[in-house]
C-alpha cells in the first residue's frame, strides 16, 4: 500500500492521513482516458500499463490538534503511486476493490519549527470499498497512517506503519489498526 494511510496511494493517502475522502473518490469511475486494451470498454483499465493508472499524492496540511500538537505539511519527494480497480459494483462505476502500489517518499514537516522528518511511504494494498463508505486496507510495507483524537485504536498521532497488516476505516472514519507483523512507529515526537 503506497499511501499515507492517511496510503498506499494519493487519494489512498487522504484516507488513511484521515486529510480528506480520497479513498470515496477512489470508489468513482476513472477517467475515459482508462480504456483497456485487456477488455476493451473496461473502467478503470488503462490501455498498454495492465490496467494500473497514476494515482497520485497531493500534498497537504493537517491544523495543529489534528494528528500532532502542531500544524504538519506533507509533501510528496518521490510520487509515483499507482491504482488498478479489480472490481466493481453492478452499476459499473463504484469500485468494490482496488490495489494501490508504487514509490512515495514524503517529507513530513512541522510547520511552526521547520523541523522535517524525510519517510518511505511506497508500501502495496489492496482496498475493499463497502456501500456504508467503511475500508478495509490489505496491506504490505510502509504507510504514513493519521489519527485524530479518538480516531483509532491507537493514539492521536502520524504513524509509519510497516510489516503485513490490515487498517479497517469505518463508515465514521475510525481507524481500526491490526498487525499481523511489523510495527507502528509514532512521529510526532521526532517533529517536535
Amino acid at each position: 500500500m503506497r499511501r499515507i494511510l492517511l496510503t498506499a496511494a494519493a487519494t489512498a493517502l487522504a484516507a488513511v492521513t484521515g486529510l480528506a475522502a480520497a479513498p470515496v473518490g477512489a470508489a468513482t469511475v476513472p477517467p475515459a482516458s482508462a480504456a483497456s486494451s485487456e477488455t476493451p470498454g473496461a473502467p478503470g483499465a488503462v490501455a498498454g500499463q495492465g490496467g494500473w493508472e497514476a494515482w497520485p499524492t497531493p500534498a497537504s496540511d493537517l491544523p495543529a490538534g489534528s494528528r500532532c500538537d502542531f500544524p504538519v505539511h506533507l509533501e510528496p519527494v518521490v510520487d509515483e503511486g499507482q491504482r488498478r480497480v479489480l472490481e466493481y459494483a453492478p452499476d459499473g462505476t463504484t469500485v468494490r476493490r482496488a490495489a494501490f502500489r508504487g514509490a512515495l517518499v514524503l517529507r513530513i514537516t512541522n510547520a511552526t519549527t521547520g523541523a522535517s522528518y524525510v519517510a518511505d511511504a511506497g508500501g502495496r494494498a489492496v482496498v475493499d470499498y463497502r456501500a456504508d463508505r467503511s475500508q478495509t486496507w490489505h496491506a504490505h510495507g510502509p504507510v504514513l497512517l493519521g489519527v485524530g483524537p479518538n480516531g483509532g485504536n491507537l493514539p492521536r498521532d502520524l504513524y509509519l506503519v510497516d510489516g503485513v497488516y490490515t487498517i479497517d476505516i469505518s463508515s465514521t472514519g475510525y481507524k481500526t489498526l491490526t498487525l499481523r507483523h511489523g510495527s507502528a512507529e509514532p512521529l510526532c515526537a521526532k517533529l517536535a
